[in-house]
């Protein structure tokens, strides 16, 4: 693709999700892949959000008929270990809640009713979106991992954003919107998102009542540099880097960058969504009830299994692997919202 004279987000938009754009089709993620997600650590992860759902029907939050909704799902992993999960926990529910995936992608949504189907066959029915704009529900709990670090973003550099030139970044373009969005988060430097808002509004017109969890790595304020890099078979590349060789990288490998939660707050309080909590992922984890989980593996399985899936769950509370630098990000929208 010819990369001249374009924004930022366009260049980003079309290296992530073009035509031939690295979430296009379906990639490996974890040691086979160019990174690790918290998905691919754990079925815990997924158990642990399963155990959080079940206290939300038991406190009446959800109806026991409500829509689960993952959103950016990739291989499916995440929501086929909430359903597993629901099936040791509270079996009935899996007769009367309704599962559901939004994903753009036609190969992925294959790949995950392929996988859907492999792993419980008729028992699950699974409904897939392109875009939340296309479901309407009356209750929901909507569940999305590293989402929110995948959306397009502008470059933004001392009252200058940027665009490309031949994988060439230059800052000489005025663009009011960042500049406000810059002002703001008070950045004189970094990345400003792109579409924030609109995402916050579909979500919120989807669905009369909900909550949504998210799990992101970022901080509430604004970086004060550039966090902008590359993935690539678990290097790490500044993408600022002067040896960076960013055409041959261009959509064969991640770019992503720190989230500013306080953009994501903003966007869905501006929707109508209220704003429940941010906190590390080890201490969401550990309060949704994980360390329950594993003492009930312990007392139902072998030892050498239990370690095993142990060694596996402390990889998502760590602080020094994905417990204090991933974050949990929690909003609810009522019917009066």
């Amino acid at each position: 693709m010819r990369v001249n004279n374009l924004k930022f987000s366009k260049y980003m938009t079309e290296w992530l999700y073009g035509q031939d754009g690295y979430y296009a089709t379906y990639k490996n993620i974890g040691k086979e892949g160019d990174f690790y997600t918290a998905v691919s650590t754990s079925k815990f992860f997924g158990g642990t959000v399963a155990k959080h759902i079940i206290a939300l029907v038991d406190e009446g939050f959800l109806e026991a008929n409500a829509t689960i909704c993952e959103i950016g799902a990739h291989h499916g992993y995440f929501l086929a270990d909430v359903i597993e999960f629901i099936y040791t926990l509270r079996p009935k529910l899996l007769s009367s809640l309704a599962f559901v995936i939004i994903e753009r992608f036609d190969d992925l949504q294959e790949q995950q009713s392929s996988y859907f189907k492999d792993s419980f066959g008729d028992v699950i029915s699974l409904k897939h979106y392109k875009s939340l704009s296309e479901l309407q529900c009356k209750n929901a709990f909507f569940i999305a991992n590293e989402i929110f670090d995948a959306f397009p973003c502008e470059l933004y550099y001392k009252g200058k954003t940027a665009r490309v030139n031949g994988h060439e970044i230059e800052f000489d373009v005025d663009n009011k919107w960042v500049e406000s969005k810059a002002k703001k988060y008070n950045k004189d430097r970094g990345e400003i998102a792109v579409g924030y808002e609109e995402f916050a509004k579909e979500m919120a017109q989807s669905c009369d009542k909900f909550e949504f969890m998210t799990f992101d790595y970022g901080e509430m304020s604004a970086r004060p540099d550039f966090s902008l890099r590359v993935y690539a078979k678990h290097e790490v590349i500044p993408f600022f880097d002067e040896n960076i060789k960013r055409q041959e990288l261009f959509a064969k490998s991640d770019i992503t960058y720190d989230v500013t939660f306080a953009h994501v707050k903003d966007a869905y309080e501006e929707a109508g969504v209220e704003f429940i909590e941010l906190k590390a992922q080890m201490v969401a984890l550990i309060d949704m009830g994980i360390l329950e989980l594993l003492e009930m593996l312990q007392k139902n399985a072998e030892e050498k299994i239990y370690k095993q899936e142990l060694e596996k769950a402390k990889m998502l509370i760590y602080p020094d692997f994905l417990g204090e630098r991933f974050k949990m990000m929690r909003f609810r929208k009522n019917a009066n919202n």
